[in-house]
């Protein structure tokens, strides 16, 4: 399955990376598939694995928001105050992970599908 759009590309490797996260590399691969599809130069495959993985930390955006919510109200405001900052902390680090890595895995899919 080769396609031009971008968008199509990104988000299947996305699915890619959430069917694969029992790797510890799903990222990569993700990336590297999205990569593959899109083809052409190094450029176009980091672009295609950086919106793959923004597109792939979606749902950890949810499960952190989610309890986030759910934390207990405290009786000191600054406890939720501090734990809600340590989420938000947490699912930036989440989404630059992610993003990090399957735009490393994009170029190394755009190289693979030059060179093979």
């Amino acid at each position: 399955m080769d396609t031009e759009n971008t968008y199509v590309n990104a988000i299947l490797g996305a699915i890619a990376t959430l069917l694969l996260s029992f790797t510890g590399i799903s990222p990569i691969l993700g990336g590297a598939l999205a990569g593959y599809l899109e083809g052409g130069e190094t450029r176009d495959g980091l672009t295609v694995g950086a919106i793959s993985g923004a597109i792939a930390s979606l749902p950890a955006f949810g499960i952190l928001l989610l309890v986030l919510f759910l934390v207990p109200v405290a009786p000191e405001p600054g406890v939720v105050i501090g734990g809600g900052l340590i989420a938000l902390l947490i699912i930036a680090l989440v989404f630059a992970y992610t993003m990090a890595l399957s735009a490393i895995g994009g170029v190394i899919g755009a190289y693979a599908k030059r060179e093979l």
